[in-house]
């Protein structure tokens, strides 16, 4: 019998098992660019647990493991600002990811702000991630050089416009 991935705001008690498959995930970028000291592979479970409590976060869970999260915000200007994509190595290729970022955009899209837009960024050399941006709707809005071996890839999407209420 199969189980079902099920996609539901993360809580506290997920914080090592999102901060352990964050691990997981990032290893590919880090050989990618050849830097092991990226964020998300420092990130320490304080300031993880900290960002739980201040953005929205998702995971995907497949029975009691999560296989796949997500992060964000919006922020005073009314941009959504997504981070921290992330799903298991052996669940990718199944359409997990865009089913995160579509949980989120609708979650942050209920925030109390209105949202005119939804912005993330990726490496330049990170296709496979902006394939799944660009199938989701996303455009390249800025190329910003960090380092002589990696440039982050700015992605836009503008908020969905609510429908206006019939009569």
């Amino acid at each position: 019998m199969g189980m079902s991935v099920i996609i539901s705001a993360a809580a506290a008690e997920d914080a090592e098992q999102i901060l352990k498959l964050q691990y997981l995930g990032y290893q590919p970028e880090a050989e990618l660019y050849g830097d092991w000291a990226i964020e998300p592979l420092t990130q320490s479970l304080e300031s993880l647990r900290t960002e739980l409590t201040e953005q929205h976060a998702l995971v995907a869970r497949l029975g009691d493991e999560v296989v796949g999260t997500v992060r964000g915000h919006v922020d005073a200007e009314g941009i959504g600002r997504i981070g921290r994509l992330v799903v298991h190595p052996r669940m990718q290729r199944h359409g997990l990811g865009g089913r995160l970022l579509e949980a989120l955009e609708r979650r942050m899209a209920e925030d109390d702000r209105p949202v005119k837009a939804y912005r993330l960024f990726t490496g330049h050399r990170s296709l496979g991630n902006l394939r799944l941006y660009a199938r989701q709707g996303y455009r390249q809005t800025a190329v910003e050089q960090v380092s002589s071996r990696l440039s982050f890839v700015h992605l836009e999407k503008p908020a969905a416009t609510p429908l206006a209420a019939t009569a």
